[in-house]
């Protein structure tokens, strides 16, 4: 079907050869072999592409769940449900992905589950880098993991997600934040004892205590700077690459360069996302 190789020394991410996304038949064994690589690697990257059409990439998008599109329409995308990212602002929207390490639709009751990344055009040094949030979370301290399970992330459409939940298909732990400034209203913290009550009814956001949206951005921005080294990895793109993301177990940061005048080339992004399936819950049921 395709030959698939994990990424040398990272702990999560796959390159998928000897399949053309254009030209498959995109049947049942297929996706469901995606999906299923997707939920142990969570990041495919289909190489040697090509130029995949905006329609054929909607196709296979909703081939793994409802395409769900928030985002301004560039003039120049080639379908409406297709996010044109570029560095120039006539050839599609630009920095995107730059306010900070985040994962995408924080905003929504349901953030999404997957995205898609296709690659037409590339400039050196446009990378994307991505942490899994497993990992990441496992990294810390005792103290620290029992404080950030009791964080709840305000999305500013009054309603509150859990920053540490389980993950809806790998069911293992994962989380929930955006770093970037205008994208959180603030996080609301439960008190200490609050954690170890079986069957408690769902937040009162009235009843926890409210931190400022700095106070823990900072925070994890600078814990995912130390652990990047470690854990994370730098998808440095080449042209016709056709990612695939599960968007609900990394994280991913857009690189500087990815902003880079016209004299750097052009680079182009067109992006799809994939509804969620449920709204994030944690593992005492409570959920968003």
């Amino acid at each position: 079907m395709y030959t698939l190789t994990p990424l040398a020394n990272k702990v999560f991410g796959a390159e998928i050869r000897n399949i053309s996304l254009s030209t498959v038949k995109l049947n049942d064994e297929l996706i469901q072999r995606i999906k299923q690589d997707l939920a142990q690697h969570r990041l495919l990257i289909f190489k040697g592409q090509g130029m995949v059409t905006g329609d054929r990439q909607v196709e296979l998008s909703k081939k793994l769940g409802r395409i769900e599109s928030t985002f301004y329409k560039h003039p120049r995308s080639p379908h409406p449900d297709v996010f044109r990212v570029s560095n120039l602002e006539e050839e599609g929207c630009t920095s995107v992905g730059r306010t900070g390490w985040h994962l995408d639709g924080t905003f929504q009751a349901r953030p999404f589950k997957y995205q898609t990344m296709h690659f037409h055009s590339v400039i050196q040094g446009g990378d994307t880098l991505f942490i899994p949030l497993r990992e990441f979370y496992e990294r810390q301290d005792v103290k620290t993991q029992e404080r950030w399970s009791r964080l709840w992330f305000a999305t500013g459409r009054d309603s509150a997600h859990p920053m540490v939940y389980v993950h809806p298909i790998r069911a293992d732990t994962t989380m929930l934040f955006h770093c970037g400034r205008p994208f959180c209203a603030g996080w609301l913290e439960e008190a200490v004892q609050a954690e170890s009550q079986p069957n408690r009814e769902p937040i009162n956001l009235n009843d926890a205590k409210v931190l400022t949206p700095t106070s823990i951005q900072d925070e994890l921005t600078e814990s995912i700077w130390d652990a990047f080294d470690s854990i994370g990895h730098r998808q440095e793109w080449a042209v016709g690459d056709f990612a695939i993301v599960d968007n609900l177990g990394l994280v991913h940061y857009a690189d500087e360069g990815t902003q880079q005048g016209p004299e750097a080339g052009l680079r182009v992004l067109h992006r799809t996302t994939i509804q969620g399936d449920t709204a994030p819950f944690k593992a005492d049921g409570r959920s968003s």
